[in-house]
């Protein structure tokens, strides 16, 4: 039975603070990550450079090379914005001047979608023979003979957002538990239906880890319920137009209970599709876009999972920067992960979850 969008109740014990996301060796202490407030961030940003570990002697000079899953939108904007502020912090805490600085590039292509173009930006970033390359695999698999490449020009690499399929490849990875993304999710649209219903998927490319990992945390939480299926899935990389395959499952499922939609993308395309039936499906989006913000507000969108983006970005370009040192951490076994946050009508105003609210 078709339940009506409705606000939904905070995650159970508050949001899980976003802390350093490292699959590396001994690093020391480089930063401790905090909530911020609009107000606050410079004052935090200055906080963060005095306390980065200045003991680690990186190369001056430096060019850390970003290529990007994409390069617009407003999660990939936060990411950016988090970068930038690493790379001046840095340059601050060491006292790097003029040639000394710590530099960095930023590319990618402006549709998550179009992996030959990131494979084809990679190809020129390792010819220039940046001191550290950091990725975000639009697809697993795509890009893994450049990282040979990489590998044999002695380019240490690190992923963030969304990893590759060979680990050993890779000196560190920093990004979201995105198998949490997919569990909150599955928990929140089990509340929101009672337990009971048919659910669409909509989700991004699949053939990208992260969004593998959101899809599957979100089946194997709702595998709990019996009387919750799943109608259909659908990816965005399978198909021509997902603007008209998302028109195409609702016209055809039109009793459908619930949407899932795993990224800032798909769920902002569905939020844009003309609905007339006043009784909607209950949505469930990741990423706090301003799109799915203006949704949960007026009722349309039950909660959004999301993610801190500028913290992702700030501890890359850390942990990049640690890899120009003449000695370079080892890799470690473990990873940690910044944990998402669930955000709906009772938090979404709340200064305490800022940090995973997108800004244009």
């Amino acid at each position: 039975m078709k339940k009506a969008a409705a606000a939904a109740v905070v995650l159970t014990g508050a949001v899980l603070m976003a802390g350093i996301a490292v699959k590396s060796g001994n690093f020391g202490e480089l930063v401790i990550a905090d909530v911020r407030t609009e107000d606050e961030t410079e004052q935090s940003n200055e906080d963060k450079a005095a306390r980065i570990d200045t003991s680690v002697s990186i190369l001056p000079g430096s060019r850390i090379a970003v290529v990007s899953k994409c390069v617009s939108g407003e999660f990939w904007d936060m990411v950016h914005q988090g970068m930038e502020a690493a790379v001046k912090d840095i340059n601050t805490a060491y006292g790097f001047k003029s040639d000394d600085q710590i530099k960095m590039t930023f590319e990618g292509p402006a549709d998550e979608l179009n992996v030959e173009e990131q494979v084809n930006t990679l190809d020129a970033v390792i010819s220039e023979n940046p001191a550290v390359l950091c990725l975000s695999a639009s697809d697993m698999n795509s890009c893994l003979a450049q990282l040979e490449t990489a590998a044999e020009n002695d380019i240490p690499v690190i992923v963030f957002d969304s990893n590759v399929s060979e680990d050993q490849l890779i000196a560190d990875f920093y990004g979201t538990d995105n198998d949490r993304v997919g569990e909150i999710a599955g928990e929140k649209m089990a509340e929101a239906l009672e337990q009971q219903g048919d659910i669409l998927i909509f989700a991004a490319q699949g053939k990208t880890q992260s969004n593998q990992k959101r899809v599957d945390g979100f089946k194997n939480a709702i595998a709990e319920y019996s009387e919750i299926n799943i109608l259909e899935e659908i990816y965005a990389d399978e198909v021509e137009d997902m603007n008209a395959a998302m028109q195409e499952a609702l016209e055809k499922h039109p009793d459908a209970d619930g949407v899932y939609c795993t990224n800032a993308d798909m769920s902002d395309l569905y939020l844009s599709l003309e609905q007339t039936d006043e009784q909607l499906p209950v949505m469930i989006g990741v990423d706090a876009t301003t799109k799915q913000q203006a949704a949960v507000k007026d009722g349309r969108e039950y909660g959004i999972v999301s993610q801190d983006p500028y913290e992702m970005g700030y501890q890359t370009i850390l942990a990049a920067a640690q890899m120009t040192a003449p000695e370079r951490p080892e890799q470690s076994e473990e990873t940690e992960l910044l944990e998402p946050a669930w955000i709906d009508s009772s938090n979404i105003e709340d200064p305490e979850y800022s940090n995973y609210i997108y800004r244009k």
